[in-house]
């Protein structure tokens, strides 16, 4: 009689939670390790609030839950707050509607423990699945396969054997640091100069004394001023997360409450009047400070044994919103290549030896997946500067309009969401190169069939084009100014001479 094989996630987060629904349907008994408490309980939810920027789900991240079950994308539509388009906040109050997509396509605003319980309670609910908080990892024996972890509400030492083991487990990876050991890997860590303090901004109340939003709930609201920004996320309750990213050294000279609201009031101002002044110093006095950081490691997997997801494998900063959506996209090509290696949770492997199905499914998702990871952590960089500055540029929305227009022009919605999820659930991307002119962000978000190295080179020489055009275009208004002013010289001339 076969039994099915053992699977250690380390890592109860998002992508944790869906890797263990993926291995729990395939048949694996799986074991879940996360070292925080259970999410769920009230005192976890304060932490988490402080901590955690709000996501902003989009077409990735909704494919990649749908591939595995469409049930709990469904479920999980519900909670969200759809966002078409980013708000300006310029310096004078102006405000500026900048949407995302021709189509009205929109992302999704949502709270980080909302979708991280949703997945959890199917977690839970399966019966091969054993979650286990509070234990937190210890030591990894890849060869024997064994782990050792500490149970924190106890501080005894807790031993578990597996067959395959996935760090999910975050940017600080122990399950990371663990295969460095045995793996020849390359890794990359930066953390860039900024930190960010997340902020509340609370419901306001109607005329019936009902809680109601008070900044626009279908945008993603960014005050730019060039080297930092603050953004604000729309929340189900009509309240907003409000989180400021700034350089350490701008931070560091805020210290008294009145340094604060001058800072505040000086670049903010508008904010300040909704967020108002007691509840702006309390959170940024209280809240913490947090860092952020890049990493890129290479190769992701170690034989049959273990395998890098999420954070764990690409930590980027969170200015193309993608993290999440990159994460769960992880999870849905690892579940498209175990079927096509036909790995099964009941293949007898005999001690010592290799699942060479596995190892194989394992190492082409190495191979196949980091020219994408590095993209989209090198794009998420890039992103920085354009939401904090260059969305306010003349130049940045002449190339944004032009952009569109070509978009317009050449190119039709080949696919509808609906077509992407049926794709999707069975092929790691679409059918080959785009057709017509697609902005990058149209492909990065909305194009779930477009893998993220085809998204950066594709927009790297549609760049080219915008560019070439716009200086053109410069050589054009140039010369129609010189030939008006000539013009104009010679007709006085002959009003002179007359």
């Amino acid at each position: 009689m076969s039994t099915s094989r053992k699977a250690a996630i380390v890592g109860a987060g998002p992508v944790g939670s869906l890797s263990a629904i993926v291995l729990a349907k395939r048949g694996w008994s799986v074991s879940l390790y996360e070292g925080r408490p259970d999410p769920r309980l009230p005192s976890s939810k304060e932490a988490a609030r402080l901590r955690s920027i709000n996501l902003a789900i989009s077409h990735r991240g909704i494919c990649a839950i749908n591939a595995i079950d469409p049930e709990v994308a469904k479920r999980f539509l519900e909670a969200v707050v759809p966002m078409r388009g980013r708000m300006i906040h310029h310096l004078d109050g102006k405000l500026d509607s900048q949407l995302y997509d021709r189509d009205g396509q929109c992302i999704n605003s949502v709270d980080r423990s909302l979708l991280n319980e949703a997945l959890l309670e199917e977690v839970i609910g399966l019966p091969n699945v054993k979650v286990f908080f509070q234990h937190k990892l210890e030591h990894v024996d890849f060869e024997k396969k064994t782990m050792t972890l500490k149970d924190l509400s106890t501080g005894q030492d807790v031993s578990a054997d597996f067959d395959f083991c996935i760090g999910a487990d975050g940017a600080f990876s122990t399950v990371r640091r663990q295969m460095m050991r045995v793996v020849r890997m390359n890794y990359q860590q930066e953390y860039i100069r900024d930190q960010y303090i997340e902020l509340k901004l609370s419901a306001g109340r109607d005329a019936d004394g009902y809680p109601t939003f008070q900044l626009d709930p279908n945008h993603l609201h960014i005050w730019p001023r060039h080297s930092f920004m603050l953004i604000a996320l729309p929340n189900q309750d009509k309240t907003f997360t409000c989180t400021l990213f700034a350089p350490s050294s701008e931070l560091d000279r805020l210290r008294t409450p009145e340094e604060i609201l001058t800072w505040f009031k000086l670049h903010f101002s508008d904010a300040v009047s909704l967020i108002g002044e007691k509840e702006l110093l309390r959170d940024f006095t209280s809240n913490p400070r947090s860092p952020l950081i890049c990493t890129k490691s290479n190769p992701y997997h170690y034989l049959d044994r273990a395998l890098l997801l999420g954070d764990a494998a690409h930590a980027m900063v969170p200015f193309y919103g993608q993290g999440l959506n990159c994460g769960l996209e992880d999870v849905r090509i690892l579940d498209i290549l175990l079927k096509e290696e036909g790995v099964t949770s009941t293949t007898v492997v005999p001690s010592g030896s290799i699942d060479d199905r596995l190892a194989r499914a394992l190492c082409r998702y190495s191979e196949t997946r980091h020219e994408d990871l590095v993209a989209i952590c090198d794009l998420a960089m890039n992103n920085y500067i354009e939401m904090r500055h260059l969305v306010t540029s003349p130049l940045f929305l002449f190339k944004k309009a032009l952009d569109n227009a070509l978009y317009y022009l050449s190119s039709r919605r080949d696919m509808s969401f609906d077509a992407f999820n049926t794709v999707l659930s069975h092929l790691p991307y679409g059918f080959g190169e785009p057709r017509g002119w697609v902005p990058l962000y149209t492909m990065v978000t909305f194009r779930p069939d477009i893998n993220y190295a085809t998204a950066k080179k594709r927009a790297a020489r549609q760049s080219g084009i915008l560019t070439g055009i716009g200086w053109a275009s410069v050589a054009v208004v140039a010369s129609l100014g010189v030939w008006t002013v000539r013009a104009a010289r010679l007709t006085l001339l002959h009003r002179s001479q007359a």
